[in-house]
């Protein structure tokens, strides 16, 4: 393999010649064989890096610290990976230690290097357009990073968002379709009073909106950046002027309104915007799973459970018992939750271990928060297209589960009285014959009113 000759603070390395990362990537790729998932498998990241790099050139160039030439090939180096190229270079394992060191310098040698092929230049001819004293400049990891870090989740809740959506929208369209399906509602597992499955499926889809926009709430507190900060928020080694600029040109940049942190020394040690996303992301996690809970139960059956309604067959369920069905479309998205959970732990933990003036552990941040993002979108899309979608409604099974319910009585008691009500509801359990059989039997309520007194909107009051 062709090689070139890079130096850093530890001596001289051989790196492959045709590789646009250089020393400081190679030192990271031996001492942090950790997940074996490399930061190019977050591309919002790397589009992140890119665009704060283009940002902080700009702002330099702007302040006459960067020759107009060499910031126009890292503004052009970087355009192009925003746009998806070379995402295969940036080669360090997604957790590191260093406080992100690692990935800044993966982005600073890439840009350098694939700047200096734009100017007719050699990889590694660094005395032309230098990782640290150009495509660095002004900038420390401590704020090129956590500044990143924040765009790319933006950038990822957004998508996020958009499958919360989609998944909204399905249990929407069920709540219409099943409005007039009457079923027996329960409280910790016995008959409660008739409800509507609409109104049931409805309340899954007012749980996603709420959630969206406590999501949407938490998102915003990441629009605060650090940038112009360097190493613990002094700007020492940043000109005069440059934190504004680097601002200005990266909200030029990425379409987002990101504003300067008004204490830069508060902002690069504090993890607590990141702590309330996770929160949120746990809080979106717990409930989806929940409504997922639900879907198993009364789809449980066919014949010996709920079986009230019937969720899209996906795969055979069983390699041992012929004609099983499962719910695994519900089971992975539990999974997820689960995961979710655990990343909230992680990150919890991650914040808190912070030391004085920075925080060494945002990768691991970066790492949790984008798996349960990234896993939460997929599985909000997973449960609309494969089960909520195609759900349909066990009806005669519903309605004979209401009229042979004991939990009828309440809903018959203002019209035959509390006493009546509950000698009907004795005999009911006694015979396991039906309340509204009973009823109509002793002459308590004519069947014609009765059948008035069992509509859906009437039991349940449905819109």
């Amino acid at each position: 393999m062709t090689t070139r000759r890079e130096h850093d603070l530890l001596g001289d390395l051989d790196v492959p010649a045709d590789a646009y990362w250089g020393v400081h990537t190679a030192r990271a790729r031996e001492n942090f064989p950790v997940t074996g998932t490399t930061i190019a498998a977050y591309p919002h990241l790397i589009e992140a890096l890119a665009a704060v790099k283009e940002a902080a050139a700009r702002a330099n160039a702007e302040l006459g610290l960067l020759e107009p030439g060499i910031a126009d090939a890292i503004g052009a180096a970087c355009r192009e990976i925003r746009e998806g190229a070379l995402h295969g270079e940036f080669v360090v394992d997604v957790i590191q230690g260093g406080a992100g060191t690692s990935t800044n310098m993966n982005a600073n040698e890439v840009i350098a290097n694939r700047a200096l092929e734009l100017l007719g230049h050699a990889k590694g001819d660094y005395h032309v357009l230098h990782p640290n004293e150009h495509v660095n400049l002004g900038q420390s990891t401590n704020d090129a990073y956590p500044t990143a870090v924040n765009v790319a989740t933006i950038l990822a809740v957004r998508e996020l968002s958009e499958a919360m959506i989609v998944l909204e929208k399905a249990f929407a369209a069920k709540a219409v379709e099943f409005h007039d399906v009457l079923k027996m509602g329960r409280t910790q597992l016995q008959d409660a009073v008739p409800m509507t499955l609409g109104q049931e499926f409805g309340t899954y889809a007012v749980m996603l909106g709420e959630d969206r926009l406590r999501l949407n709430e938490a998102v915003a507190l990441l629009h605060e950046i650090n940038l112009g900060a360097t190493a613990i928020g002094t700007g020492l080694n940043a000109a005069p002027g440059y934190a504004e600029a680097a601002c200005r040109h990266l909200r030029e940049i990425t379409g987002l309104p990101v504003v300067t942190a008004a204490d830069l020394v508060e902002a690069t040690q504090d993890c607590g915007a990141f702590v309330h996303l996770s929160g949120v992301l746990k809080r979106i996690a717990v409930k989806l799973s929940k409504s997922c809970n639900d879907l198993r139960l009364l789809s449980s059956g066919p014949r010996a459970g709920l079986n009230e309604i019937n969720l899209p067959p996906v795969q055979a369920g069983s390699s041992i018992m012929p004609g099983k069905i499962n719910p695994v479309i519900p089971e992975v998205v539990n999974q997820v939750a689960f995961e979710v959970i655990g990343n909230d732990v992680t990150v919890t933990m991650a914040a808190e271990a912070g030391q004085l003036q920075l925080n060494a552990f945002e990768p691991i941040i970066l790492h949790a928060l984008s798996e349960s993002i990234t896993h939460l979108g997929a599985a909000c899309r997973t449960l609309a297209a494969k089960c909520v979608s195609g759900i349909t409604a066990n009806v005669d099974v519903l309605r004979s589960y209401v009229e042979n319910s004991i939990g009828l009585v309440t809903a018959l008691n203002p019209s035959i009285g509390y006493a009546a009500a509950t000698e009907i509801a004795k005999e009911a359990l006694a015979t396991g014959r039906g309340v509204a059989e009973l009823v109509v039997e002793k002459g308590l309520i004519p069947a014609e009113e009765l059948a008035k007194l069992l509509r859906p909107e009437r039991l349940a009051r449905a819109n």
